[in-house]
């Protein structure tokens, strides 16, 4: 409970700073429907699949900000995103 709890604080944060890059609105709020996925490492639902793919433009911003980087480059965050089909660059 205590990682579900920071995990949405740091959603929170995130959308806070969050910017526009390229047509897409970088909301990272928008990847809420991802949380209990990511959080247990479950199947993530079809909505969640679609933020992602919305939002995959975004997670080079993500990834280079140090406080959003360890929710992104996460095992479970991989998995989530591989069964959406969705990419998570490795570099940026």
């Amino acid at each position: 409970m205590k990682k579900g709890v920071a995990a949405l604080f740091v959603v929170v944060v995130m959308a806070a700073l969050a910017h526009e890059t390229a047509a897409v609105s970088c909301i990272p709020t928008e990847l809420l429907p991802c949380l209990a996925a990511i959080s247990s490492g479950g199947a993530p639902s079809a909505e969640c699949c679609s933020k992602l793919k919305e939002q995959q433009p975004c997670f080079c911003q993500y990834i280079k900000n140090p406080q959003y980087r360890p929710y992104i480059d996460t095992p479970n965050a991989k998995k989530v995103a591989a069964a959406c089909d969705v990419t998570i660059p490795t570099t940026c």
